[in-house]
């Protein structure tokens, strides 16, 4: 096994249908495979971090969830992979960050090819469904004024974030698959200030930033947590996961569950585009 790429298969998937604790609503009908890539060509996070070729804190979360209820969950750091065979995946979801065709010094860690990114976003527009965490928002930055194609994609883009604390997050969208029974709630995380949000976006939580400190946060509510549709690819991104703890947080786990759900197809939901209804002044930056 290459420690590049760390693949765990899954038993058989449960008879009927089952919810993953993280949320997942699973057919046996259908079984489903990820790829989690988890690559960091700037900063790295701790919960995305290999120590002595082991799987990442967050990598094995995922993959004993799979483990559970039937589902494949490919670990993998090597950016060859996406010159490779991506029909086999049915969702990619992404904990990244920087420009991931560059190469890091001191990690054995393959870059993507720049044909690899293209077919990154060819798939997801042909229908293949992306979740992105954290700093998947903080990968392939715009330049200048010009967006990437990667964050027309993903729908909004990191700026930088202040000092971790508490902060309210408020549900935009009580419909979304995994936010039954979840209201308005409050999380010690660091939050990321972001830009560049794609008009269509269908927000599902809300950055309330009344009460922050920090000069980043002086601003009014922008998204924190949405979803998309990029050609016929579903696409759910949350600034949530940075901390360890968070991932074990069973609100954190419901709302993620949900987005795979959907992603996967295996939950139904339109994303209209409320944007312009929920945070009309997301783009007004003040720092």
């Amino acid at each position: 096994m290459k420690r590049r790429e760390m693949l765990l298969s899954t038993g058989a998937a449960l008879a009927g249908l089952s919810a993953f604790p993280l949320g997942w609503a699973i057919g046996a009908e259908k079984k489903y495979k990820i790829l989690y890539f988890t690559r960091s060509a700037g900063f790295e996070h701790s919960v995305v971090h290999r120590k002595e070729g082991e799987l990442s804190y967050s990598e094995k979360l995922m993959v004993e969830e799979g483990q559970k209820h039937g589902v494949e969950v490919v670990c993998s750091k090597d950016g060859r992979i996406f010159d490779g065979d991506l029909d086999q995946f049915d969702a990619i979801a992404f904990y990244t960050s920087g420009d991931l065709t560059a190469p890091v010094k001191g990690r054995d860690e393959p870059p993507m090819s720049p044909r690899g990114v293209e077919r990154l976003l060819a798939a997801i527009e042909g229908g293949k469904g992306f979740v992105g965490f954290h700093a998947a928002t903080d990968s392939f930055h715009s330049r200048g004024d010009q967006l990437t194609p990667y964050i027309k994609m993903i729908g909004g883009e990191f700026v930088t974030h202040g000092r971790q604390q508490k902060a309210t997050m408020k549900v935009a969208s009580a419909q979304f698959p995994g936010m039954a029974g979840i209201s308005d709630f409050e999380l010690l995380e660091e939050w990321y200030a972001l830009k560049n949000f794609a008009p269509d976006l269908h927000v599902i939580l809300i950055q309330e930033t009344a009460g922050m400190t920090d000069a980043c946060y002086q601003r009014p509510p922008f998204p924190a947590t949405w979803a998309r549709m990029h050609g016929k690819g579903r696409v759910f991104y949350t600034s949530m996961g940075h901390r360890e703890d968070v991932w074990t947080n069973p609100v954190f786990q419901k709302i993620v569950g949900g987005g795979f759900s959907w992603v996967l197809g295996a939950a139904e939901f339109d994303p209209k585009p409320n944007i312009a209804q929920v945070t009309p002044k997301a783009s007004q930056l003040k720092f």
